[in-house]
C-alpha cells in the first residue's frame, strides 16, 4: 500500500469534504481516504498497481474540486484570511450605501416614494451587483457543486442570494411597468417586496464570518509554523583549510564540521567534537532547563546554545533531523481523522441536500397555508442561509490541530488523531522497567568473585557486552574501561532474548546471562540460584559470567529510578488509572523498583516476545491499556496496546514503534498526555454539540415553525450573521486548547491518610546550581532521605521544595545538599 498526501482546492464545508472522500474511496484499489477540511488536504492509502495518483486527482476533479500532489509545505491560512478580509472590506463599501438607501426609503412619504421608487430600486440593483461580483466564488463554487451532485455550503448561500436577487429583479420590472402605466396598486405590491439589500448583506456577513473563521483557523496551526521557523537558515562550516564559511543550512552534508557559538541555534543534528556548552532544548523537549554538552555528546538541530562554544560533526541533515521528523509527525497527526469525527462526516454527507429540501418544503407549506409569496420566500431563504455545515466540518479537526500542536510544545508528540482520542479513556498504564521507570543507565555496584578474580570476570564480560546493545552492557563496559581492563576478541557472538549473550573467547565458550542460564548449563542451577537470592535481596540485578561452563563470578548492577516516577504513578492513581510494572527482570529486582515508584502490581520475568501476550490478556479483561516503553525491545507490546507511549528523545525506534512519544523522557508527561487528550475530547464534544444544537434549533426557527405560536421568525440577514458566527464559535472554542496547562503540583490537592506525624512542606534555598545535572544531583540527594517525598528542584529560582516528616530535620537536609557540593542559604516551612 502507498500513502500519498494531496492538496485539495475548492472545499468550503463538511459536505465538500464528504463528497471528495466518497469520490476517491469508491476507486478500485483505494484502501482509505481521509480529507482534512481545516488544512485543505487529504491522505490516501491505495494500491499503486491498481490506481495512480492521476486517477485520484481526476476523481477529485470529477467531484467538482481541484487536487494536486502535496507540496510538502504546511498550508498557511493567514494569506487566505488576508484575501477574505479584502473581499469583506470591498463588500462593505457597497453594502453600507445599499442598506442606507433601503432603510432611508422607508422614511419617505408615500407620494415621494411612489415618484422615485423605480430609481431607488435601480440604485439598489447597481450597488448589489459589485457585491455579487466580489463574492462570485460562492456562486461559482456553489452551483458547480450542485450540478455535479455535491451541494455544499456555497450552494446554500448562492441559492438563497440568487432567489432574493431574481425575485427582486422581477419586482423591479413589475414596479417599473406599473409606474409607467399608472398602476399604483401594482407599484405598492411589488416596490416593497425588493430584497437586493438582503442579498448584499447576506453575502457581506457570510464573508465577514469567513474572515473571522480564517483568522481563527490560522492560529490553530501556530504550533507547526513555530516549529518550522525554529530551524536555522544558515550554518557556519569549518573548511578543511581552517577557514570558516557561512552557508545555507540546507547545504550542510553529513560529516561536515560546524561551529556554533553562544546565542546561536544548532543548524542540524550532530555530535560535539570539541568544546563545551549549555544547550536550551525547550524547542524539542519542552524542558526549559539548559543541558550541559561536551565532547561526544549529541546535539539536536533547532536547539540553542545559551553558553559556550562547540565544534560539531553533522550526523543528520534535512528531513532526517529530529525537528524535521517532529514537524512531519505533528503534520500527519493533524491530517489524520479521529473516530469521533465519523458522526459529523455521516451527517455532513446528507446535510446540504436535506437543508435544500427543507427550504423548498418551507416555501410550499407557507404558500399552501395562505401566506404571501414574500413571507414564504423570506422563510425559505432564511433556512438556506442559517444552516451551517461548516461548524460540523470544523468541530473535530480544529480541536485535533490545537491539541497536537499544544502537545508538541509540551514535548508530547501524538502520531495520530486516533491515539489522541483513545488515550482519554485508558484505565491501565503498563510500565516497562529498564529505560522507562529507570534511566536505563545502570551502574555496577559490586563484582563478586567465585572462580576467578575481578579483572578476569570483567575481561570476559567486557568482550561480550561490547557487542551488545542492552542497557546493562553500558554499565559493564563503563566499569571495565574505568579500571583499564584490556578487551579480548570475542567471536561467534549470539544473543538469546530473555537469557543473555554468549561467544567464544580464547577458544572457550563464555556467557554473560541472568539466572535462567542456570537451567541451560548442567550443575550451575543451585549455585546461581543461591547467588541470585543474595543479590536480589539487595534490589540489584545479577549478571553471571561463565567460562567453559564454570561460574567465574557475579556482577551486581543497579539502575536509577526516574525521580518523576512516584509522582506520575500517584497522579495516575488520583485519576483512577491503575499502574502495572511489566519487566523481564527477576521478581525481587522488579518489586524493589516498583516499591520506589509506588506501583503495587508487578509482572516480572517476562520474555520480550511474551510482553505482547500479557498486554493482550489484560485487554481481553476489558481494560484500556497504555504500554509505556523505551521503544527498543517493546515494539510488539507497544503495538498491541490501545496506545503505545515511547520514552525517548526523538530516536528513530521510539518514533516508529509508538503512538505517542515523550520527548523529555519525563514520566510526568504520561498523566499530562492523558489530561490533554481528555481536554481535547471535551472540546470536540462541545464543538459537535454546538454544531448539532445550533442547526437543530435555528433551522426550525428560520422555517417559521414557531411563528404562529410565538410570532418568532428569522430575518435572512440575521440568519447569515448567525451562520457565520457559528463557525467562528467552533474554531474559537478549539483555540482555548492552546492555553492548556497542567496544574502546578504545589496547587494540587493530594489526599493523604491522616497520621499522627503530619508531614510538612519545606522550601530550601540553594546556591551553586548551574545546570540540569546540578538539579538532578540535588534531587537524588533529597529523594534518598527517608521521610522525604514529592521533591521538586527548580534551577531558575535556586530552590528545592519537598514534603518531610517531623523526623527529617533541617540539619539532615543541609547535610545531604552540602555533601553534593552545594550551599544551603535557608530553609523555611511553606
Amino acid at each position: 500500500m502507498k500513502d500519498q498526501k494531496f492538496d485539495v482546492t475548492g472545499m468550503s464545508c463538511a459536505a465538500c469534504a464528504a463528497r471528495v472522500e466518497k469520490s476517491v474511496s469508491r476507486l478500485e484499489g483505494v484502501d482509505s481516504c481521509q480529507v482534512n477540511l481545516l488544512k485543505n488536504n487529504m491522505t490516501v492509502s491505495f494500491d499503486s498497481d491498481k490506481v495512480t495518483d492521476e486517477a485520484i486527482i481526476m476523481a477529485v476533479e470529477g467531484a467538482g474540486y481541484g487536487a494536486s500532489l502535496a507540496s510538502g509545505r504546511v498550508r498557511k491560512t493567514s494569506d487566505e484570511a488576508t484575501a477574505i478580509r479584502r473581499r469583506f472590506i470591498l463588500s462593505l463599501i457597497f453594502d453600507i450605501p445599499l442598506m442606507g438607501i433601503s432603510m432611508g426609503s422607508m422614511a419617505l412619504q408615500h407620494e415621494v416614494f411612489h415618484k422615485w421608487c423605480v430609481l431607488i430600486i435601480a440604485l439598489e440593483l447597481i450597488l448589489v451587483i459589485p457585491i455579487i461580483v466580489i463574492n462570485f466564488k460562492y456562486f461559482k463554487g456553489g452551483f458547480k457543486a450542485l450540478f455535479t451532485g455535491g451541494a455544499n455550503m456555497d450552494t446554500l448561500v448562492a441559492t438563497g442570494a440568487t432567489a432574493s436577487v431574481l425575485y427582486s429583479l422581477y419586482a423591479l420590472i413589475r414596479t417599473a411597468l406599473g409606474s409607467a402605466q399608472g398602476d399604483m396598486a401594482t407599484v405598492d405590491l411589488y416596490s416593497h417586496n425588493v430584497y437586493f439589500e438582503g442579498a448584499g448583506t447576506i453575502l457581506t456577513l457570510i464573508t465577514l464570518g469567513k474572515f473571522l473563521e480564517a483568522r481563527a483557523k490560522s492560529k490553530t496551526s501556530d504550533a507547526i509554523n513555530k516549529l518550522m521557523n525554529l530551524s536555522p537558515k544558515t550554518a557556519l562550516r569549518l573548511e578543511a583549510d581552517g577557514t570558516e564559511h557561512m552557508i545555507p543550512a540546507e547545504d550542510v552534508s553529513v560529516g561536515d564540521i560546524l561551529i556554533v557559538k553562544s546565542g546561536q541555534a544548532v543548524p542540524v543534528d550532530g555530535v560535539v567534537v570539541d568544546g563545551r556548552c549549555s544547550v536550551d532544548e525547550s524547542a524539542i523537549t519542552g524542558e526549559s532547563i539548559p543541558v550541559a554538552k561536551e565532547k561526544g555528546d549529541n546535539v539536536t538541530g533547532a536547539t540553542t546554545l545559551t553558553a559556550g562554544y562547540i565544534k560539531m560533526e553533522a550526523t543528520q541533515v534535512g528531513e532526517g533531523t529530529v525537528i524535521a521528523r517532529i514537524i512531519r509527525l505533528v503534520d500527519e497527526a493533524t491530517s489524520s481523522k479521529a473516530p469521533v469525527a465519523k458522526i459529523a462526516d455521516k451527517v455532513a454527507g446528507i446535510f446540504v441536500p436535506a437543508v435544500m429540501i427543507i427550504a423548498f418544503v418551507t416555501l410550499l407549506l407557507w404558500l399552501f397555508a395562505g401566506a404571501g409569496f414574500e413571507f414564504a420566500l423570506t422563510n425559505a431563504v432564511s433556512v438556506l442561509v442559517v444552516s451551517c455545515p461548516c461548524a460540523l466540518g470544523l468541530a473535530t479537526p480544529t480541536a485535533i490541530m490545537c491539541g497536537t500542536g499544544r502537545g508538541a510544545q509540551m514535548g508530547i508528540l501524538f502520531k495520530s488523531a486516533e491515539a489522541l482520542e483513545t488515550l482519554h479513556s485508558v484505565d491501565t498504564v503498563i510500565f516497562d522497567k529498564t529505560g522507562t521507570l529507570t534511566y536505563g543507565k545502570p551502574k555496577v555496584t559490586a563484582v563478586h568473585e567465585v572462580a576467578a578474580g575481578e579483572d578476569e570476570i570483567l575481561k570476559v564480560a567486557y568482550a561480550l557486552e561490547s557487542l551488545s546493545e542492552h542497557p546493562l552492557a553500558s554499565a559493564v563496559i563503563g566499569m571495565a574501561e574505568s579500571k583499564g581492563i584490556e578487551k579480548p576478541e570475542a567471536s561467534d557472538f549470539e544473543q538469546t532474548p530473555g537469557i543473555g549473550i554468549k561467544g567464544t573467547i580464547d577458544g572457550k565458550l563464555c556467557h554473560v546471562a541472568n539466572v535462567r542460564i542456570g537451567r541451560e548449563i548442567e550443575g550451575l542451577d543451585p549455585v546461581i540460584s543461591e547467588w541470585d537470592s543474595r543479590i536480589l535481596g539487595a534490589g540489584a540485578t545479577a549478571l553471571y559470567v561463565i567460562k567453559d561452563n564454570e561460574l567465574l563470578g557475579v556482577i551486581a548492577v543497579e539502575d536509577e529510578i526516574r525521580p518523576s516516577a512516584p509522582d506520575a504513578v500517584r497522579t495516575l492513581a488520583g485519576e483512577g488509572i491503575k499502574s502495572i510494572l511489566l519487566t523481564g527482570d527477576n521478581k525481587f529486582a522488579a518489586e524493589a523498583v516498583a516499591a520506589k515508584a509506588g506501583i503495587s502490581e508487578v509482572i516480572s520475568e517476562v520474555l520480550p516476545q511474551d510482553k505482547e501476550m500479557v498486554v493482550s490478556e489484560l485487554k481481553s479483561q476489558g481494560r484500556k491499556i497504555v504500554m509505556t516503553g523505551d521503544g527498543i525491545n517493546d515494539a510488539p507490546a507497544l503495538a498491541s496496546a490501545d496506545v503505545g507511549i515511547a520514552i525517548g528523545s526523538g530516536t528513530d525506534i521510539a518514533m516508529e514503534t509508538s503512538d505517542v512519544v515523550l520527548m523529555k523522557g519525563d514520566l510526568a508527561d504520561i498523566p499530562s498526555a492523558i489530561a490533554l487528550s481528555r481536554a481535547v475530547m471535551r472540546n470536540i464534544k462541545q464543538n459537535l454539540f454546538w454544531a448539532f444544537f445550533y442547526n437543530v434549533i435555528c433551522i426550525p426557527v428560520a422555517a417559521g415553525c414557531f411563528y404562529n405560536a410565538f410570532g418568532l421568525r428569522l430575518n435572512p440577514m440575521l440568519a447569515a450573521l448567525a451562520m457565520s458566527l457559528s463557525s467562528v464559535f467552533v474554531v474559537t472554542n478549539a483555540l482555548r486548547l492552546k492555553r492548556f496547562k497542567i496544574k502546578d503540583k504545589n496547587e494540587e490537592v493530594i489526599v493523604q491518610d491522616k497520621k499522627e506525624d503530619n508531614p510538612m512542606r519545606k522550601e530550601v534555598k540553594i546556591e551553586g546550581m548551574m545546570c540540569k545535572n546540578c538539579v538532578r544531583h540535588v534531587n537524588e540527594a533529597l529523594v534518598a532521605i527517608e521521610g522525604a517525598s514529592e521533591v521538586e528542584v527548580d534551577l531558575e529560582s535556586g530552590t528545592a521544595r519537598l514534603t518531610v516528616t517531623p523526623q527529617v530535620t533541617d540539619d539532615i537536609l543541609t547535610s545531604a545538599i552540602t555533601e553534593e557540593g552545594y550551599e544551603v542559604k535557608g530553609i523555611k516551612e511553606i
